[in-house]
């Protein structure tokens, strides 16, 4: 019996990188699964993989998650499947690749939409629910463009700080009635974070970037991830060298800013 098989696992972004892996993963361990993404056609394959894997159960609901008025009604529709959700990972997310001055205000909506909005919508509709069932664990991939100022991510980086103060904030209201908060922390994954990430005006980037490509796999991630989510960690960092940006700016504030201003985020 797998260490997840009494759960019920909702994972947004779900059809490729961190939120695919993390699925199979999870569905080795016996999870019952409900996917979100855009993309069926993607996520009908990531099923087969995960009933395959032992998957205890597998649904999916394809959505458009920057369709923010509709997000209610997908959560209540999460919920109906199973009657239940143990754990609610909120996976997906977009990047950006342009200076604040270039960026399109529209650019800016749609990562906030996207990366925070949707997070924060789905989390307050399940939340509840959680509660009145007694515990739960709420799941969220931030990145560690989320810890400091990062060049070309200005849009990328404002979602990932607002991520890491409601999710800390929920940590610290609800700990008491038993639920548990587990922020993943990516560095560089092996993800189509890149591709997708938008230009000044909203087109695609469509490109792996040289750092991403170096990055950890999507594999070796979601190992790590879900056995953080096993034993309820706080906080879980996901990457190699890129990682100790974070230990410079907690120690050394002025040294990070510094470090910053000389990257090539590229």
């Amino acid at each position: 019996m797998g260490t997840f098989s009494q759960k019920t696992v909702w994972i947004t972004g779900a059809s490729s990188g961190i939120g695919k892996a993390c699925a199979e993963e999870f569905a080795k361990e016996g999870a019952t699964l409900i996917l979100t993404a855009l993309e069926e056609d993607l996520l009908e394959e990531v099923k087969i993989q995960c009933v395959k894997n032992g998957a205890s159960a597998v649904s999916l609901l394809p959505f458009d998650l920057s369709n923010l008025e509709k997000l209610n009604e997908l959560a209540e529709k999460a919920w109906s499947v199973f009657g239940k959700i143990d754990i609610l990972y909120n996976n997906a997310g977009i990047s950006q690749r342009a200076s604040t001055v270039e960026t399109e205000m529209k650019v800016i909506h749609k990562v906030m939409d996207l990366n925070y909005f949707a997070p924060v919508i789905l989390t307050k509709n399940i939340l509840p629910k959680m509660l009145t069932k007694g515990a739960g664990q709420l799941v969220v991939t931030t990145s560690i463009a989320g810890k400091f100022g990062f060049p070309l991510r200005s849009a990328y980086c404002s979602s990932k700080h607002a991520l890491y103060g409601f999710f800390e904030t929920i940590q610290a209201e609800y700990f008491a009635q038993n639920i548990r908060v587990t922020i993943v922390c990516p560095g560089r994954v092996q993800t189509n974070i890149s591709r997708y990430a938008l230009e000044k005006d909203g087109t695609p980037h469509g490109k792996l970037d040289k750092g991403q490509a170096g990055g950890v796999t999507s594999e070796a991630a979601a190992k790590q991830i879900v056995r953080a989510v096993y034993k309820q960690k706080r906080e879980v960092f996901v990457g190699k060298k890129e990682l100790l940006m974070v230990y410079i700016k907690r120690f050394f504030p002025a040294l990070a800013a510094k470090m910053a201003r000389n990257l090539k985020p590229m």
